[in-house]
């Protein structure tokens, strides 16, 4: 049974379509990528499931409850988290604290509890820090948790910010581009922190431009081009696919991205 089904959703800006009609279904524990061209909606689609833009067209199912234009805060409440393009970490934070700040939608503590200092707060925060310990270790950065975010190589930082998503404790996990402006070593470990995470059952949708990260995990693929799906389908099929094909040559002439 399938987590999230997405069903003909498609949003207008300006009176023009940015996405149309696209769908599709991600099951637990499978990673499913989006890919395509520089401005096929990709992001724009992301906005959309994750809340931060309301649909003008379709719906957006998460275990069979539809939550169509539902807030971030709610979904992420529902078990959706999500990384953006561009790092949103706290970087006048440790990662540690970072990490914690993750986990709030988790936790169940009045906010009078907090302000008077009460032992079930300092208890719970204990216990937030244990846990934002632990998703350090597995996102191997352990030692690294007393240091601030802003002394951290540009790859911790997206390590950091896959673990501060995964403090929610998500059952959906959003990741948009995170192996973007990474060097080899460091996208190497981000494939592989993905492939444990979807191991564990948590569903996985991926937009990346990386192609050899993207066909070496995706259990699936669905390709954007103009706003509209052109392809979906398993890696190898997707690779060959003269759509896809066609798509990407066009975009390497204008300076985009070419499928490898």
């Amino acid at each position: 049974m399938s987590l999230l089904t997405v069903e003909g959703l498609g949003i207008d800006f300006g009176g023009v379509r940015a996405v149309d009609a696209v769908g599709f279904a991600v099951k637990p524990g499978e990673i499913v990528s989006v890919i395509g061209p520089n401005g096929a909606g990709k992001t724009t689609l992301f906005n959309m499931l994750s809340g931060v833009y309301r649909p003008d067209r379709g719906r957006v199912v998460l275990d069979g409850r539809d939550v169509t234009a539902m807030a971030p805060h709610s979904l992420a409440a529902l078990g959706l988290s999500r990384t953006f393009q561009n790092l949103q970490v706290y970087l006048q934070m440790t990662a540690l604290e970072n990490v914690m700040a993750g986990r709030h939608l988790a936790e169940r503590c009045s906010v009078l509890a907090d302000l008077l200092g009460l032992p079930v707060s300092r208890r719970r925060t204990r216990e937030t820090a244990e846990i934002a310990r632990k998703l350090l270790a597995r996102v191997h950065l352990e030692r690294a948790a007393e240091r601030e975010a802003s002394s951290l190589s540009y790859g911790a930082l997206k390590r950091l910010e896959i673990a501060r998503a995964l403090a929610a404790q998500p059952r959906l996990l959003l990741l948009d581009e995170p192996a973007a402006g990474c060097n080899a070593v460091e996208t190497e470990e981000i494939d592989g922190l993905i492939a444990e995470i979807a191991t564990e059952g948590v569903a996985i949708l991926l937009v990346e431009h990386d192609m050899k990260l993207v066909m070496k995990i995706s259990n699936h693929i669905v390709v954007l081009d103009h706003g509209e799906k052109i392809a979906e389908g398993a890696p190898a099929e997707i690779s060959r696919n003269p759509k896809v094909i066609e798509a990407y040559l066009g975009s390497q002439a204008e300076g985009g991205h070419a499928l490898g």
